[in-house]
């Protein structure tokens, strides 16, 4: 079993697609201290909610996850991060490594198929440096350098190499050589990839190496070296049905999330908007939230999709966290209130409808979602865009899809609601 730890509600399922794709069972679990688990699947992903943690708080989760993984007999470990190393990067490296006492790993963060490119150990999104991208002016970890050699050296005391393209393009054979001359003088080892056929080389060179860190994208190579298929499908077990429409929660402000609203709005789908600088002040929030709550219930008891979202207009946004701030509230403090409303605005509809069907943008708010609905983890089903798949909720029966803010085209989350209805018609 392939025992996987990730730092994000949406990171996990994105990892859990690839493998998904590759013939693997897998299930994405959220962890907590007192979690009980069974070796149940072929891949194991573990969710630690941890990317907006302190370094210290992420560093005690991952290590006790991967102490989880550990009692469970895992024979290769992935640690699963961002995509462009948003987040406590050093200190979840550490203490997987920690925990299990190896000494070496292997980093590849480059996602073709979603743009992100590592060439020379320079990072690139849809082909603008790092620095000069979308995740430049990220409000909790603004990325201002796009070397990823530096970017992790300057969060942990390992020591870190690189193997470039030119070596990857020489095959398996000379990556595996590679890596085996940089283990003499480093602990982790960053390699790039520009396209996929680079990390199908990868994969072969590191299908034994026991633990490999990174974007999810690897993960779809993987199986290629892989016994599969030994645990049961889930999805030949499905059996949901809901007459209500589908609900769509917004909580990310990225451009693709704008994108992805906009294009739902302008095809006509009601939309339910919580005004966010209500959502401060203690008095108006709970009027914001039920109010906005029982408009979506009555469109979706009629059958309707609706799609449920703060206020997303820049100068709003921006009154919302001066708003926050005369309260003492950082810009992290106030965007996770905002999570929290529209997660308490979900309980509501959610048990009040049996809604079965659920589609979350934004991964800071899909963790918060499911953590109030008692979700605690999913099946993963299939994959509707890269990186992006429905699941069989666990902890309550439900289909959801949890969407990272900065993936999918602008018709994804319309794409997402009909993959919902085909998965209960069918």
């Amino acid at each position: 079993m392939i025992g996987v730890v990730a730092d994000d509600t949406t990171g996990a399922n994105d990892i859990g697609i690839m493998f998904r794709k590759g013939g693997c069972s897998v299930k994405v679990v959220t962890y907590r201290d007192d979690l009980r688990l069974t070796a149940d699947c072929e891949v194991l992903i573990l969710d630690t909610d941890s990317r907006l943690d302190r370094p210290e708080v992420s560093y005690d989760k991952v290590f006790k996850a991967t102490e989880l993984l550990r009692s469970l007999g895992c024979t290769q470990y992935f640690n699963k991060t961002c995509s462009v190393f948003r987040g406590n990067i050093g200190a979840e490296f550490d203490a997987m490594m920690d925990c299990l006492g190896e000494k070496f790993a292997v980093i590849v963060l480059a996602f073709p198929k979603n743009g992100r490119q590592t060439k020379n150990g320079i990072h690139t999104v849809w082909g603008r440096r790092l620095e000069e991208s979308e995740f430049a002016k990220d409000p909790v970890h603004p990325m201002r350098e796009s070397n990823l050699v530096n970017i992790l050296q300057k969060q942990t005391k390992r020591r870190v190499s690189l193997v470039d393209l030119s070596i990857v393009r020489k095959g398996a054979r000379a990556v595996r050589e590679a890596l085996e001359e940089r283990r003499s003088h480093s602990e982790y080892c960053i390699v790039d990839a520009t396209e996929q056929s680079d990390l199908a080389i990868i994969a072969e060179a590191v299908r034994d190496f026991p633990v490999l860190c990174g974007s999810s994208a690897l993960g779809e190579e993987l199986p290629k070296f892989m016994q599969t298929g030994t645990e049961p499908d889930q999805l030949s077990k499905l059996r949901i049905l809901d007459d209500n429409g589908v609900l769509v929660i917004s909580g990310s402000l990225t451009p693709q999330t704008k994108a992805q609203v906009k294009h739902l709005i302008d095809g006509g789908m009601p939309v339910t908007i919580l005004d966010s600088r209500n959502l401060i002040e203690a008095g108006r929030r709970l009027v914001e939230i039920r109010s906005a709550a029982e408009e979506a219930i009555t469109l979706l008891q009629s059958g309707r999709d609706v799609l449920l979202m703060a206020d997303n207009r820049d100068e709003i946004v921006e009154e919302t966290k001066s708003k926050g701030a005369l309260k003492g509230l950082d810009p992290l403090s106030t965007s996770k209130l905002i999570s929290s409303a529209l997660a308490e605005a979900a309980e509501i509809i959610v048990n009040s409808t049996d809604l079965k069907r659920l589609v979350v943008a934004g991964g800071d708010t899909s963790g918060t979602v499911c953590r109030r609905l008692g979700i605690t983890g999913n099946y993963v089903l299939e994959e509707i865009e890269t990186g992006l798949p429905s699941g069989l909720a666990i902890g309550r029966e439900m289909l959801i899809v949890l969407k990272s803010g900065s993936f999918g085209q602008p018709e994804f989350l319309e794409k997402a609601v009909k993959h919902l209805k085909q998965l209960t018609a069918s």
